[in-house]
C-alpha cells in the first residue's frame, strides 16, 4: 500500500511540474487553453520532428535573413537545421542545429524598431487602450484623446486576438522567458490572454502569436507603468477572423469571440439566460437546440451556415 501512495504521489508530481511549466504540452492543448505560451521550447532536429508555430517563426526569421529557402510549414526538419547551423557559424555560435534562448535573441540582432517614437511623459488623464487588429496597432487615450500608438502584433488566424471590451487584472514584471519584460494580463472570460513583450521582436506588425498582443520589450516598458489594474482595454475587429471569409462550425467546446457574438444574439431572442462568456457549453448547446426546434432546422446543437443566417450574422 505504501509502494502505491510513493507511485501515485510521484505522478502527481511529474504532473505538476509539467503543468506548470508548460514545456510539453500539445499544441492543441495550449489552443484549447486559448493563451498565447510563446513557445519557448528548444528546437532540434528529432524524429518525429518538432511542429508548431514556434518553428514557424522559425522559419520565417531564418528566410527573411537569408539562411532558408523551404517552405513555411512548422517542421523542423533537415532543411531548418542546415540554415541554423549556417545561422550559428555566421553569428560564431556553436553549429550544433539546437535553438535555444540565446539564439533566438541572436536572430532579433539585426532587427529595425518598427515606429521608433521618443518617449513621452506619463498621461496625467485616465488611461485608456483601444487595440484596433485591422492595422495593428495599440492606442493609448489621455481622458478619450490619443495619446500614442504603438505597432503590435496579433494572433494568427489559427488563435485570433479575441475580440471586444476587457480589463487589466494582472501586472507582471519578467513573467517568464516567452513574454518578454512586462505582462499586462486582460480577463477574457475563455482563456489566458494579455498584452507583453517578445524575444522576437521582428513578428510586430504581423499577424504571429496565440492570440495575445505583443509589442517591443521597449514600449510595453514605455506603457506599463501608465497602466493600472482595472484599466479598460476595447479590443475591435471582426470577432469571425481578421482575414476569414468562411465562419467556423461551432461546437461544445468550441471557445471564442465568434462564440459570444453567437450567445449575445441567442440571449437577444431569448433562448440562452447568463452572460455571453464566450465558452460553448451545455446551456449554450441546449439554446441552439431550441433555437434550431423554433426555426425548423436540423436539430444538431451546433452552429452552421444556416444558423448564422437566421441569426443575422
Amino acid at each position: 500500500m505504501r509502494a502505491s501512495y510513493l507511485f501515485l504521489g510521484l505522478i502527481l508530481a511529474l504532473f505538476s511540474i509539467t503543468f506548470l511549466t508548460g514545456a510539453n504540452w500539445p499544441d492543441e492543448f495550449q489552443n484549447m487553453l486559448g493563451a498565447d505560451y510563446e513557445q519557448t521550447r528548444i528546437l532540434w532536429l528529432k524524429d518525429p520532428p518538432f511542429k508548431g508555430t514556434d518553428v514557424v517563426e522559425l522559419q520565417e526569421r531564418l528566410r527573411e535573413l537569408g539562411f532558408y529557402t523551404g517552405k513555411i510549414d512548422g517542421i523542423y526538419n533537415q532543411q531548418v537545421e542546415k540554415a541554423v547551423k549556417e545561422f550559428q557559424i555566421d553569428n560564431g555560435l556553436k553549429p550544433d542545429g539546437i535553438v535555444r534562448d540565446h539564439v533566438w535573441l541572436r536572430l532579433a540582432d539585426n532587427y529595425v524598431p518598427v515606429n521608433q517614437q521618443k518617449q513621452l511623459e506619463p498621461p496625467t488623464g485616465e488611461v485608456k487602450i483601444v487595440i484596433d487588429t485591422f492595422r495593428l496597432r495599440l492606442i493609448v487615450l489621455n481622458d478619450n484623446q490619443p495619446y500614442k500608438i504603438y505597432p503590435v502584433a496579433i494572433g494568427r488566424s489559427s488563435t485570433p486576438t479575441p475580440i471586444g471590451n476587457f480589463q487589466v487584472v494582472h501586472k507582471a514584471v519578467n513573467w517568464g522567458t516567452g513574454f518578454g519584460t512586462r505582462w499586462l494580463g486582460l480577463n477574457v472570460p475563455w482563456g489566458k490572454y494579455g498584452i507583453h513583450g517578445t524575444n522576437k521582436p521582428w513578428s510586430i506588425g504581423r499577424m504571429a502569436s496565440h492570440g495575445c498582443i505583443r509589442m517591443t520589450n521597449a514600449h510595453v516598458e514605455e506603457l506599463y507603468p501608465w497602466v493600472k489594474t482595472g484599466t479598460e482595454v476595447i479590443i475591435i475587429g471582426n470577432p469571425f477572423g481578421r482575414l476569414s471569409y468562411n465562419k467556423r462550425v461551432l461546437v461544445n467546446g468550441s471557445r471564442g469571440a465568434d462564440v459570444a457574438t453567437v450567445q449575445k444574439k441567442l440571449i437577444e431572442l431569448g433562448f440562452l439566460q447568463g452572460k455571453a462568456d464566450g465558452i460553448y457549453g451545455y446551456g449554450t448547446e441546449k439554446a441552439v437546440r431550441e433555437f434550431q426546434k423554433a426555426n425548423n432546422l436540423k436539430v444538431t446543437g451546433q452552429i452552421g451556415w444556416q444558423e448564422y443566417e437566421l441569426l443575422n450574422l
